[in-house]
This record gives structure tokens, sequence and C-alpha cells, in this order.
């Protein structure tokens, strides 16, 4: 915010032979209380440098800088220099900025309009769209939000698991058990009954594996009927798939899968051999990566491509296309060592574009602290934890406000809403343990605890008919100070959460606001009739703006009223 940017200038001009501006930012320190201060700079490192106590130099750096108005006080104490804003015109400069610029709060622009392509859901076709794939889903989704809030241009793409030996397996499947009506029917259970059964019956018959690899080749050769029933399951996959997207709000740019890239695999081979980087393995071929890494297998010894050969083709092919300057992968964390293989094979291409490739990984979705398995039946179906969530959620609203006129659209933007935060509050790399009672919950750091906050502060708007104020006049109360200190953060908690590609930041954030404004609220008698009151509503309309903002850059809605 503009008084960090202005303490910053003013150490630099004093200790900026030593100490670049950006050093003296990332040294600034948030006094532990209140009492303290609102900004401290700590000055032991200088200590060193000027051959003086840490509290001499801070002593002398107070005396010599010249405050202003801004810096209502000033105190070196302890080797740090404590500053106390102005808070009555801080705030009114916040709160006018916010009510100015309203969504656009937070807005950077130094993406500069450049290219990001993000890969995330990616989930299988002809297997049910799991709460497993939930976490790509919507780690995804926010990361792109973030990075558009900061200036890019976002290329959502949905590489489908539409190849590979599975579905081989699961023709084989099909043919010995399936019955076409029954698979008409309910397709995606029937298909993932067969999936089941098939490595249920592989256990003890080595023979059908053989058989999924055979009717796999066969698909890869276009043989008519291996390629009529892929397409038969692709389709009534995505119809499947496309009922969940539309109830998260979620939408790509792409939805080329990995059979999209089964013609653009033979140029990246041959681009392989031409640069003497394709060896032989027994009967496979690999490319070397050194001591540090295993090699890259690019074909099998039978013939078959794999996921590196296709993702290699696809790194080239979106490159290519969308001249992106950052391709994001978000993709859990087991698959670290492949991207990293990826990435390596696509440098020793000399493809320079390589560094800016990402893999951004996150941990397991846990049921009952066990990670959850298709194979196994061990499944929790998304689609079904939602509905189930948007049922209590509508539990909830009929007693808490049974008078509400859109209790349904509300309880869909709730209960959708809790299954998003409740994952993205966590930092990505842990494991999120499923629990629909946790979610829901209207108390504690949940999705509709700042969704309640936020439907709060609309009703406190709208019984205070709020009015725009002349800002030369305003008078914020002493309460409203840890709410504005808590909004003149927000910009600046984006740009981490893009840095980091780390949603959860916003969602600890937005709590953290519902909380301060929710002691607000219990303090101060808002509506009150007083020459302030429009004053309060205005910093009640600063919250309502930041937090409806927060919440979707994590793909949630704000509801008026809950």
């Amino acid at each position: 915010m503009e008084y960090k940017t202005i303490f910053v200038q003013l150490l630099h001009d004093q200790i900026g032979e030593h100490f670049e501006k950006a050093k003296i930012k990332r040294m600034l320190e948030k006094p532990k209380y209140e009492a303290i201060g609102d900004l401290a700079f700590p000055c032991f490192d200088l200590a060193k440098i000027y051959r003086k106590s840490p509290h001499q130099i801070a002593e002398e750096l107070m005396k010599n800088i010249s405050w202003p108005p801004i810096f209502q006080q000033v105190e070196a104490v302890n080797g740090y220099i404590n500053i106390f804003l102005n808070r009555n015109e801080v705030s009114a400069k916040v709160i006018h900025e916010i009510l100015e610029k309203k969504a656009a709060f937070g807005q950077s622009s130094f993406g500069k309009n450049n290219v990001i392509t993000i890969d995330f859901s990616s989930p299988n076709i002809a297997k049910p769209f799991s709460m497993g794939h939930l976490r790509s889903t919507v780690i995804g989704n926010s990361l792109a939000l973030i990075a558009e809030k900061c200036g890019y241009q976002v290329i959502r793409i949905n590489h489908l698991g539409d190849w590979g030996t599975q579905f081989g397996k699961l023709i084989v499947a099909y043919k010995m058990w399936g019955k076409e009506q029954v698979v008409k029917k309910n397709p995606i259970k029937e298909l993932l009954k067969l999936y089941i059964r098939f490595h249920e019956e592989a256990e003890h018959d080595e023979s059908l594996n053989e058989a999924g690899r055979a009717w796999f080749k066969k698909l890869e050769n276009n043989h008519p009927e291996a390629l009529e029933l892929w397409k038969w399951f692709r389709e009534e996959s995505w119809k499947e798939f496309s009922k969940i997207y539309e109830l998260l709000g979620v939408s790509f740019d792409s939805t080329d899968g990995e059979a999209f890239y089964n013609d653009k695999m033979d140029i990246v081979i041959k681009e392989l051999k031409d640069k003497g980087l394709l060896e032989e393995s027994e009967g496979a071929e690999i490319v070397e990566l050194g001591a540090s890494y295993p090699p890259c297998l690019i074909k099998k010894k039978d013939g078959t491509t794999l996921y590196a050969t296709r993702d290699l083709a696809a790194a080239i092919y979106r490159k290519n296309k969308y001249n992106s300057v950052k391709s994001l992968y978000v993709v859990g964390h087991e698959q670290s060592l492949h991207f990293k293989q990826i990435f390596l094979v696509l440098k020793k291409m000399g493809h320079e574009w390589y560094e800016g490739l990402e893999h951004v990984p996150f941990g397991m979705m846990l049921k009952n602290g066990k990670k959850m398995s298709t194979r196994k039946g061990k499944i929790v179906l998304l689609e079904e934890v939602l509905n189930d969530a948007i049922e209590l959620a509508l539990e909830n609203m009929e007693q808490k406000n049974p008078t509400l006129s859109s209790k349904e659209i509300v309880a869909q933007q709730v209960g959708t809403g809790a299954v998003i935060f409740h994952d993205l509050k966590n930092y990505r790399l842990n494991d999120v343990e499923f629990s629909l009672e946790e979610m829901l919950k209207f108390e504690g750091d949940t999705g509709p605890y700042v969704q309640y906050t936020h439907a709060r502060a609309s009703a406190l708007l709208r019984k205070g008919n709020y009015k725009e104020i002349e800002w030369t006049e305003a008078q914020f109360d002493e309460e409203a100070w840890p709410i504005v200190k808590e909004l003149i953060e927000f910009p600046e908690v984006i740009k981490r959460a893009y840095d980091g590609n780390d949603p959860s930041l916003i969602a600890k954030y937005v709590i953290q606001l519902s909380k301060k404004f929710n002691q607000y609220y219990g303090k101060v008698r808002i509506l009150a009739e007083s020459e302030n009151k429009q004053v309060r509503l205005s910093l009640v309309s600063a919250v309502q703006i930041v937090l409806r903002e927060g919440l979707r850059l994590l793909g949630v809605d704000a509801p008026e009223e809950m």
C-alpha cells in the first residue's frame, strides 16, 4: 500500500548504498501488539555495516528522516524504528480507493496481458468424477482467476485422461461382462463397476492384463470396434463432467485430451532422434537425464507411446499455439518426478521456454485418513458430495431464515462454496481430510462463515440506506482501525498468492477480514443515527466489496442474503 512504499523510500534515501528497496521492503515487520506501532523496521543488519548499536542506528535514522503527516508518530525502540500511521487519513484514503475501484481493487497490471496456460482438472473418461479430482479443479480455477487479476490472459486447459492402457482393460471388461442396455442407462456407474471387476479378476488371472494391453494396441492402430467403444465412453463421460463443472462454476478454453496428441508424437520422436537424444534400452526408447534422474521412457518395447511422449507433444503444441510466457500443470505431487523429467527433456531438446513450465503439486484428498482409490472402489463421488452439501445448506436455511425468497439458489451457492472453500483454505501441499460436517459449519474457518459475513454487510447497507459521503469530513471510529489495516493488505495478498501459486492465502485473508468485521459489528452500533452513520456504512461497503472479490478469486459465490 502507499504508506509502505513511502516508508521504504524514506529508508532507502538514507541506507540505499547498502540495501536496495526490495530488501528493505522484505525486512519490514508488523509489530505483534498494536500499542508498539503499525509497522517496524529492524536495524540489526545495519549494525555490522555502521559498527554501531541497532538502537543508536534507529535513533539516528529517525532524526535524519523528515516524516510526512501520514506518519503520526515515530519511535526508536530496542533497535527498531516503529511507525504509527495517521489512522483517520489512512482509513479515508483506503476506503475511498476501494469504493472508487470496487471489484478492481487489488488489480495489478504486471502480467502485461501475457498468456499463461493452466492445465488442471483432467479427469479420466469412463470413470466418475471423484473427490480426488476436486483438488486439481478448484486449485487450478482459483489460480486462473488470480492470474487474471494480476493482468495475465489465461488459457484454461482440461487435458482429459482419454487414452492409455486402461481403455484396453475397459474394452476387455465391457466385452466380457458388460451389457449395452445396462451401460446405456447409467454409463459412468456401470463402467466403473466393470473397471473395478477387471482389477479384482486380474489379481488372479494375468492373461486379462495381457488382453487389456492387446486391445489398447488395437485402439492405437485405429481398430474400428475399439475406436467406436472409446468414442462412446468419452462422450458419455463428458456429459457427466459438464454437470459438475457447471455446479462448480468452472469453464475451459480447451478440452483436448491425451488422444488429441496421437498424431503429434511422431514429430517429437523424430526431433529427439535428429538431436541424438533417443537411446535404446532393453527394446524400449529412452532419453538419458544424467545421474540425478532416471531416464525418461519415450516408447515401450511393444511400440506404444507413454504419458511422457504425449506431454512433450502437448507442451510443444501449446507453446506454438498460445505463445505462453508460463505454463502451470496443476497435478498431484506424486507426479513430481514425471514433470521434472519432461522439463529436462525439453531443456535437452534446446527449447529455452522450458523455464516457464511449472508443476504445481498438491496433497491428497483423504477419507478417514486414507487415500481414495478408484481401482478398489473406495471412491467418494463429487456430484453426490455437492448435492449433499446443497441439501444440508438448504436445511440450515430453512431453520435460520425460513422467509428467504431464493433459498434454492443460495443453498447451491453455500453448498458448493463450502466444498470449494474447505479445499482452498488448506495450503495445497497438505493432504485434506474430507468432512461434509466441517465444511458446512457457519462458525469457524469455513466458506459459509465468510459468505454469511458478506450477507451481513449487505443487509446493513440495505437497512442503513447507505449513500456515498463527502470524504473531507470523514471521521472513522477507533474500532474501525483493525479492519482498515486488514483491507490495506488485500492487493499484497493477491500478489503473494500469485507468486506462490497459493490460493490458501486469499482464503485465510477473507477469514481474517470476516473475523475483524464481526468483532467490529459486536462493538459498534453501526446503524445508530448519528452524523457518522454513513462513514461507518462506507467501511461496511468496503468490507463487502473486498469479501466478494476475495471469494470470487477462490471461485466461490457471495450471496447478498442468507
